[in-house]
């Protein structure tokens, strides 16, 4: 089995290098142009009817230049849910969507129309007022949409499984091209500064944490690939696989972009440079939709309950539902409000959750109690009770 590009993915991928380096706030009818609006679409709807890896190269791309536009909400969330005259308006660059998938919708100022999630099915959205919210990563905006009617009906609920797939290897691809870009930042400002008359990257205490990097955004390059193959072939691992990739890649992407910023010291935190943008960036890929937490709990469900793989969040339906039937498109749907719920209230809660802090420590993170007894490592100690302590209850 070969696991390299074909010369055609290849070129492309050296295509979009040069182009996004040329202009780095292409137009959506430039992108039309290229065809990229077009690469998953089938021929006969004017597209190029290729696949989602094809599509994977350009995600990888844009979320390398923090491409600022309506790619991923059109080509990853609403694609899917769009029926064959409307992706060819698409593939022409006469349209752009967006789908109110969660209480926040992405590219909402950049997205010609709106696709919204109601009952059994997904519906476009008429007559609504959109409002655009201030957020920390300035190069993908988020916004609410406020009234409105349910036009024409563009697809089934059932759906939405597919699509969050999509969304998800997207992120997770989007995660690999800002890690990748933070690290080239990284090693290039070692390779150039000198103090004591070496090149930093001569010590120990920046190569190592740089080769660390490295071998991070490497493996969830290798995640997010596997998610891209398994979408373009309908694999039944694709929601696993995508779960595992955006989890992995997004706090890569966060982690790698960390230890940039404190490679490059002072440079690395002011207005002007790049590292600030690409660190926003994957911190809003890492929070968005369904928290890597979730993701790794859906994970080790599919995997204990075998049945159950390719369909993450139903591992706890009563089994005989799940032999009975598939999912209908009002279970679907219910699923999707329940998680919104979920996700709402791990908002409420925030992350980390009140009363603790996050510590780094060799390159992870370490949620602990505030106020916990430390030793002389400034570890966090467990209260331990003697065995043949007197219990609260005892006279």
């Amino acid at each position: 089995m070969d696991f390299t590009f074909t010369p055609e993915q290849e070129a492309l991928h050296e295509q979009a290098r040069e182009f996004l380096v040329a202009n780095t706030e292409p137009s959506w009818a430039q992108l039309a142009e290229l065809g990229w609006t077009g690469v998953s679409i089938a021929e006969e709807d004017g597209g190029a009817g290729l696949t989602f890896v094809e599509e994977a190269v350009l995600f990888e791309e844009l979320g390398r230049t923090l491409y600022r536009g309506p790619y991923f909400s059109t080509v990853a969330l609403t694609l899917p849910a769009l029926p064959g005259d409307l992706r060819a308006e698409v593939a022409s660059g006469e349209a752009s969507w967006t789908l109110a998938f969660g209480p926040l919708v992405p590219d909402l100022d950049t997205a010609d129309r709106v696709a919204i999630v109601g009952g059994d099915g997904i519906f476009e959205l008429e007559g609504a007022e959109r409002e655009v919210l201030e957020t920390t990563d300035h190069t993908r905006t988020l916004g609410v949409v406020r009234g409105g009617e349910p036009g024409r009906r563009l697809s089934d609920a059932t759906a939405l499984t597919g699509i969050e797939t999509r969304s998800q290897a997207a992120l997770a691809l989007e995660a690999c091209g800002v890690g990748r870009r933070a690290l080239e930042h990284a090693v290039e400002y070692a390779s150039s500064r000198e103090q004591f008359g070496k090149k930093i990257g001569a010590y120990q205490a920046v190569s190592h944490p740089l080769a660390d990097a490295y071998t991070r955004v490497e493996l969830s390059r290798s995640l997010a690939l596997w998610a891209a193959w398994c979408v373009a072939t309908d694999d039944p691992q694709a929601p696993l696989a995508a779960a595992a990739a955006k989890s992995t890649a997004a706090e890569a992407a966060v982690l790698v972009c960390e230890t940039a910023i404190q490679a490059l010291g002072g440079i690395g935190f002011t207005w002007e440079h790049e590292l600030h943008r690409l660190y926003k960036r994957a911190l809003g890929i890492e929070s968005y939709g369904t928290s890597s937490t979730r993701l790794r709990a859906e994970i080790a469900a599919s995997l204990l309950e075998p049945d159950n793989v390719g369909v993450p969040g139903l591992s706890q339906a009563p089994r005989r539902q799940r032999d009975r039937e598939p999912p209908s498109g009002q279970e679907l749907a219910s699923l999707h409000v329940r998680r919104l719920r979920l996700a709402h209230e791990e908002a409420d809660r925030g992350s980390p959750q009140a009363g603790t802090r996050r510590r780094r420590s060799g390159g992870d993170v370490h949620v602990e109690p505030l106020g916990a007894p430390r030793d002389v490592h400034g570890r966090a100690c467990r209260r331990v009770r003697h065995p043949h302590a007197e219990s609260p209850s005892s006279p």
